[in-house]
């Protein structure tokens, strides 16, 4: 996808991909870009986006509800206990993606935010571009990486934090409204 954007049949102008499907939609329109703040929610969206690494990002928002319920709410404390149990239990879930390396490193990474002088809000905010950069015209300007990602990830891994490449962090960075990655002219930005 190159283009711009793309009005959709409720007349709104989105970004291509807001508008593949309905699923789609409702997490373009209502979430995506929007800023994130807590511990919480900030270790749900990072372990969400570990788990989408290689996936369709569709398969992990379809997988959501599952995924929240299996890893306690995301409370990084609750899963930072986790034990041998958790693991039989997680990898036995159908409801969530069952990959072992990304189950560990979901409970490897809410050790990490226990750890965390000042807060994993504090750490990844801090990554945020001040001032942001110029609006996308067209997808093909969107980057993968950027220096900040590339940043945040190696702070990210220097914590302690697992599947947290450049990639996964400008995801992240997209996904919590660290950056506003919706194109110039669509209706959300």
């Amino acid at each position: 996808m190159t283009g711009g954007t793309v009005t959709g049949a409720d007349g709104l102008a989105r970004c291509p991909w807001g508008l593949s499907s309905p699923d789609y939609v409702s997490y373009h329109d209502d979430e995506w870009g929007r800023p994130v703040h807590g511990d919480a929610r900030l270790f749900e969206r990072v372990s969400l986006e570990a788990f989408q690494s290689g996936l369709s990002w569709i398969t992990i928002l379809r997988k959501r509800e599952s995924f929240r319920s299996a890893f306690a709410g995301f409370d990084p404390p609750a899963v930072a206990a986790f034990g041998d149990d958790d693991v039989t239990r997680l990898l036995a879930d159908a409801g969530i993606v069952r990959n072992r390396a990304k189950v560990f490193a979901t409970i490897a990474n809410a050790r990490a935010v226990v750890e965390l002088g000042g807060g994993l809000d504090a750490l990844l905010w801090s990554f945020a571009p001040d001032p942001p950069g110029p609006a996308p015209t067209q997808v093909g300007q969107v980057p993968a990486v950027t220096p900040e990602s590339t940043a945040m990830a190696k702070a990210l891994k220097k914590a302690g934090f697992r599947f947290v490449g450049p990639t996964t962090a400008y995801a992240l960075m997209q996904a919590t409204g660290m950056v506003n990655d919706h194109l110039a002219g669509c209706a959300f930005r």
